[in-house]
């Protein structure tokens, strides 16, 4: 890939893009390295793309047009310009469903370049795309161009078989909370630009745009003109034996397959009521549904379902974003459309390229022999301080570095704040550690007040770590840079648990 374009906004050719070495697929199984339809969908876009979207509905052209405009968009004197990964993402999706009408997996698989897919491979029996673009490349604005395709295309097109009614699922509240930070008053909206001005194709767009934005239990009024729920997982489903505990609430918990929504709102039964008539589901960091037995999956097939039976039609679509779509055992998800994988984005500089320290440093890490954690690994603890170091020294006028300590447990975690906070004078009282108590859990004695003012500050404390006021130059964790933690401040990563531990950490959910 050493010609491959530094430009982030060019478009790229399908036969210049990453594919995987001799020596890597000697490594690894093809399915564990190559999303098996992207290669013909990449080649069936460029195609459509070239001649100006041919086939496609007035609508459609009008937004693609606007959208991906030569030259960006001019706002207060700023230029803004979608990336191409974002433009191919989005331009995939639609293809694939209004121009191929690939619906189902007997169309899908006509994409396929492997020959090793088979039908029992995708168990949905509604569209469901699947994004594959690596974290902090900006799949949020892919769901956006999603949802303003769909809202007019409904609106517009007499025929549509899409909707404006959405669902957008979280896994927890970090992921959330980022989220809000996009749609919380339709912000997102505002700021790119997603919806033309009014007379554009001779339309009333930002007259016509009209919806009601719903958030966990926030339930307002279901309107005819369109609906955004926008929630964690949790409220979709909970835990048969007993409530999501505020870690869960906060961090995530891998779906159980005997969870029920017996306790708190079913989100579930709001979309299965006869008051909403068609919809699309959005899932963020969508890697959580690698198995049809879980929960996740089983709530939509549920409110799928429903919706056939009493609208004659069932879901209408389903995106999933993931920078890692892969099974328990490393296969990718075949119903994969598009990918851009951590190569490709760091080749164009949209996230941060990783640096090993030195050789000679490297050199002199050596694992003691102790039962206390700390002591054990102090020679990595020590280098990370050293390469955080540099980086403060010489960004401290402009920004914060933080220094990230991933743990494999709450216990480990813990030792190593303490360790920090009584070795280095620059980290006395500016770590955090995204637990409550050693054990990693509230107390179940707590009261429930003071569970929520801790879960409040914990979630205040992280999505803050990127600002100017944030009192932290350390985080210490077990679980945060595999959930969507999109910070840019992380400097520094010591990664004092393997890999390939049982969680399943991945180098594209940890560089950001």
């Amino acid at each position: 890939m050493n010609e491959f374009p530094q430009n982030p906004f060019q478009i790229l050719d399908p036969n210049i893009r990453w594919a995987p070495s001799q020596d890597d697929l000697f490594q690894k199984a093809y399915e564990q390295l190559i999303p098996p339809l992207v290669y013909k969908i990449r080649l069936a876009v460029k195609e459509w793309r070239d001649s100006d979207y041919s086939g496609a509905s007035e609508t459609t052209k009008a937004l693609l047009k606007l959208w991906f405009k030569e030259g960006g968009h001019k706002k207060n004197g700023n230029v803004f310009q979608y990336y191409f990964a974002q433009r191919e993402a989005i331009e995939s999706i639609i293809y694939l469903y209004e121009i191929a009408k690939a619906k189902d997996k007997y169309e899908l698989m006509r994409f396929d370049s492997s020959g090793r897919i088979s039908t029992g491979m995708f168990p949905e029996s509604w569209p469901r795309y699947v994004i594959k673009m690596a974290t902090g490349t900006g799949k949020t604005k892919v769901l956006s161009l999603a949802l303003a395709w769909s809202y007019f295309h409904k609106l517009y097109e007499p025929e549509s078989d899409l909707s404006r009614n959405f669902l957008i699922i979280a896994p927890n509240i970090i992921v959330l909370n980022r989220l809000r930070r996009d749609f919380d008053d339709f912000k997102i909206f505002k700021q790119d630009p997603l919806i033309p001005e009014n007379g554009y194709f001779d339309r009333d767009w930002q007259n016509d745009f009209h919806m009601t934005l719903h958030i966990q239990d926030e339930l307002k009024p279901i309107t005819e003109e369109g609906n955004l729920f926008l929630t964690n997982i949790h409220r979709v489903y909970l835990n048969e034996d007993k409530k999501p505990s505020l870690e869960e609430e906060f961090l995530g918990k891998k779906p159980a397959p005997d969870a029920d929504t017996s306790k708190g709102m079913d989100l579930g039964k709001v979309l299965r009521s006869a008051k909403i008539k068609d919809l699309v589901v959005m899932n963020d960091e969508a890697h959580h549904i690698h198995d049809e037995n879980m929960q996740w999956f089983k709530s939509i097939e549920d409110i799928n379902n429903h919706l056939k039976l009493k609208q004659g039609k069932g879901i209408s679509l389903q995106v999933d974003n993931t920078a890692t779509p892969k099974h328990d055992k490393g296969a990718i998800f075949v119903q994969t459309i598009c990918d851009y994988p951590l190569v490709e984005a760091i080749k164009q500089r949209i996230v941060k390229s990783p640096v090993l320290p030195d050789e000679a440093s490297r050199a002199k890490l050596s694992e003691k022999t102790s039962s206390e954690f700390v002591e054990r690994y102090k020679d990595y603890i020590h280098l990370g301080y050293i390469e955080w170091k540099k980086q403060f020294d010489e960004l401290k006028s402009q920004k914060t570095p933080i220094l990230f300590v991933m743990t494999l447990d709450t216990k480990e975690a813990n030792q190593t704040k303490d360790y920090l906070e009584a070795n280095y004078p620059e980290f006395k009282d500016s770590v955090l550690l995204i637990h409550t108590k050693k054990s990693g859990e509230i107390s179940e004695s707590a009261s429930s007040k003071r569970d929520k003012e801790e879960l409040k500050q914990l979630r205040k404390d992280a999505d803050a770590i990127d600002e100017d006021t944030s009192p932290y130059k350390a985080v210490v964790s077990v679980m945060m840079l595999r959930e969507g933690w999109d910070v840019r401040n992380v400097m520094t990563i010591v990664g004092l648990r393997p890999y390939g531990s049982p969680s399943k950490i991945l180098p594209e959910q940890t560089l950001i």
